[in-house]
């Protein structure tokens, strides 16, 4: 599926753009996060949401670190991870679910990303849950990323993790570049590799309003 709403998922240590066709509705209450927002009319605004899971220390040098280089980012409380997206048969929560209830909470000038340390899942091909680093949409509003798979988790690994998400909202599939965060995994971890986005990604970002 090649619209808005096109799903990108990383499995495990493997980042990939793929569609999920299945939508997952959430009717949990919740504080209304758009109360919480800056409104702007002319910028994109970046939303950090941490999870009620998610250490407030980690959540920080997240939003820190998004800001340094996207100057109009907020975090916002912590909230719980909405029920309906626990799946009990694998001790999971759907990525896509959750992505569904961040997406609902925020305008049309703003992206999400949700951050939790719980293990997610979402389907791929004829996977129908199959655990992954985070997943989010290519272009969109909302994406999701858990600490759960990384090994050896550092702050800097993560928050590559989550511009490579953030990347996708922007329409950034992956890179040939190897030093590029956006490159793709391909089974393995090498954040420790990437040092920045390549040019080309980089200006599509810039014109965005990205300082990099």
């Amino acid at each position: 599926m090649t619209s808005k709403y096109q799903l990108i998922i990383i499995l495990a240590l493997l980042f990939s753009c793929v569609g999920d066709n299945k939508e997952i509705k959430n009717t949990t209450k919740s504080p209304n996060i758009k109360n919480q927002l800056q409104s702007s009319n002319s910028k994109l605004q970046i939303t950090i949401q941490p999870f009620d899971d998610f250490p407030i220390q980690r959540a920080n040098f997240i939003y820190n670190s998004v800001k340094n280089i996207y100057s109009n980012t907020v975090m916002l409380k912590s909230v719980a991870l909405p029920k309906k997206s626990y799946y009990p048969e694998r001790n999971r929560y759907r990525a896509d679910s959750i992505i569904n209830w961040l997406s609902e909470r925020v305008t049309i000038n703003q992206i999400i990303a949700g951050l939790t340390t719980k293990d997610i899942s979402a389907t791929k091909g004829n996977y129908l849950d199959w655990g992954i680093m985070g997943l989010g949409q290519c272009p969109g509003n909302a994406c999701v990323v858990s600490s759960f798979r990384l090994k050896n988790l550092s702050n800097e690994q993560l928050f590559k993790v989550v511009i490579h998400e953030l990347g996708h909202t922007q329409g950034l599939e992956h890179c040939l570049v190897k030093t590029c965060f956006m490159r793709d995994a391909e089974g393995r971890n090498p954040t420790d590799e990437e040092i920045e986005f390549c040019p080309t990604c980089k200006k599509v970002l810039l014109l965005k309003g990205w300082k990099l």
